[in-house]
């Protein structure tokens, strides 16, 4: 980094001297960070964003809620709030805490909810994922020990792809050349750049590893693609983690690593283009119930094939979506209780959640890569999605059963609305999917179930799933065919009412302090 001018060394002595005559807790309340540009050669910084992203690290949690909201009514908007907590969730984890990257995972989908909300409720879900990010920075100390600083791209050789290369770099399980390798590619188009990363992504199955990436994606239309580097740096950092783990707990890597070459070059992919043959409803569910009851080699070989016939990657899509979604429905419910996880419940990380925010994840990958990444995506996609029906213990049928259709003898749209609110704080999975199975079936308009289970979806804690798994079946609901489309629902009306009963932290102070009655 280049040498203070004569203006910024007096501004940073001036800030010093402020904070050292006000003290640091009164400084964060009036929006001035004792972390700024140039205090730190080592430090990564955020511009005209440093003092709001250092605020959102250092501030007192129980003084952070009141802080929030005073910026909001002194005009901060949500999108300014969210980007400066991605920014400082992404410094002070890297994309190496549990907690911290699943709160990352959420914010974006935490804004995209408040576009759906009345005015007074917007800032809700924000508020409460922003809670989240605070205490779990503060809880780890990382504010004092961030992973992210500045790093120096290292000269890469000319004659080769940046995705293989980069694909190499975290196979090596180092960090330094990962890192590097990374800065160097991220010198160029951001686009390029996130399709060099999807090398990186494609090499194991795990559903972090995806929605990180694609999660981090998404925040530039928030924070700006000047923060690029910093924000997909992060699934860089996962993938090396992800390899040392592999060398220290002597696991072989995944499969797929051989499988996903092998069809490309077996089915010619690459050396065709995208196909636009659109698929009969018959079609898709079959290629869905194959992606269900294959196993993962299979499923992958299913979704090659109908790319090499020509079938749009959206249909192939929409089969892979819909195989995570029966995961979902044919889920026995947890065996064994965990805190915050119940005895028999499916929210958090239950097999069909994840299933279900990877095949989202997949798809949207493929909706903004390349043709070799649309590609490999899908193929990747329908092999996850396999794998976790191929580990887990699901029910032969789908929930709701039969004889729980029976009991839902309703057919007024309210009356159905207030006996699947009733079933979710009843904690009753399997009577909220039957009734919003009969709400679709008698074809009532969708937006009063939305507006139901977003409720929750904003009070809720979800054992950190939430806002993911909202956004994943609103997004899900939208991009599937009327014919299947409904199947989105039905599981979300399950999953709420599996999270009910644990409200997310600070979401009731979020809602003292705008005037809210809940």
């Amino acid at each position: 980094m280049k040498a203070n001018t004569r203006r910024e060394f007096l501004a940073d002595i001036g800030r010093g001297m402020l904070i050292g005559s006000v003290g640091s807790s009164l400084a964060l309340d009036r929006g001035i960070s004792s972390a700024f540009a140039g205090e730190d050669n080592n430090k990564l910084t955020f511009g005209e964003l440093e003092p709001l992203v250092s605020a959102l690290q250092e501030t007192p949690l129980n003084k952070l809620q009141t802080m929030l909201v005073s910026k909001l009514n002194s005009g901060t908007d949500l999108q300014t709030l969210v980007s400066a907590a991605a920014l400082a969730n992404a410094r002070s984890f890297g994309g190496q805490d549990y907690i911290g990257f699943h709160t990352f995972m959420a914010l974006a989908p935490a804004y995209q909810m408040t576009r759906e909300l009345p005015t007074e409720l917007k800032p809700l879900p924000v508020l409460k994922v922003l809670y989240r990010n605070t205490a779990q920075i503060q809880d780890t100390d990382s504010q004092h020990h961030e992973i992210l600083h500045p790093v120096e791209p290292l000269t890469l050789p000319s004659d080769r792809a940046g995705g293989p290369l980069l694909q190499a770099a975290t196979r090596s399980a180092d960090y330094d050349k990962a890192e590097g390798t990374f800065a160097a590619l991220a010198q160029g188009p951001v686009d390029e750049v996130f399709n060099e990363l999807q090398y990186a992504i494609q090499d194991e199955l795990n559903v972090h590893r995806v929605v990180l990436s694609w999660r981090a994606w998404a925040m530039l239309e928030l924070a700006g693609q000047q923060h690029a580097h910093t924000l997909l740096r992060q699934s860089v950092r996962f993938c090396v983690n992800s390899e040392q783990n592999l060398e220290k707990y002597h696991r072989q890597p995944s499969k797929i690593r051989t499988v996903l070459p092998m069809l490309l070059d077996q089915y010619s992919l690459l050396s065709k283009p995208l196909g636009k043959r659109k698929a009969e409803d018959a079609w898709v569910e079959s290629l869905a119930r194959t992606i269900y009851r294959s196993n993962p080699e299979q499923a992958a070989n299913a979704a090659a094939a109908a790319l090499a016939e020509g079938f749009d990657p959206e249909a192939v899509g929409e089969a892979i979506s819909l195989a995570s979604n029966a995961l979902v429905l044919h889920d026995q419910g947890r065996t064994k209780a965990f805190p915050d996880k119940p005895l028999g419940s499916v929210h958090g990380d239950s097999v069909g959640v994840h299933a279900s925010d990877s095949a989202n994840a997949w798809r949207n990958i493929a909706r903004v890569s390349n043709k070799r990444n649309t590609i490999a995506s899908l193929i990747v996609g329908a092999y996850h999605t396999a794998v976790g029906r191929y580990n887990s213990k699901l029910n032969e049928l789908p929930y709701p059963h039969q004889d729980q259709l029976e009991q839902i003898t309703a057919r007024d749209p309210k009356q159905l609305l207030q006996e699947a609110e009733a079933a979710i704080r009843d904690q009753d999975q399997f009577r909220a999917a039957a009734v919003i199975h009969q709400y679709g079936t008698l074809e009532h308009n969708a937006r009063p179930v939305f507006d139901l289970l977003l409720r929750y979806a904003t009070s809720e804690d979800g054992a950190l799933h939430a806002e993911k798994y909202y956004c994943t079946v609103k997004e899900e609901f939208q991009n599937t065919r009327p014919a299947f489309r409904w199947r989105q629902l039905v599981a979300l009306a399950r999953v709420t009412a599996s999270e009910y009963g644990k409200p997310s932290p600070g979401y009731a102070e979020a809602c003292d302090l705008l005037r809210i009655n809940t």
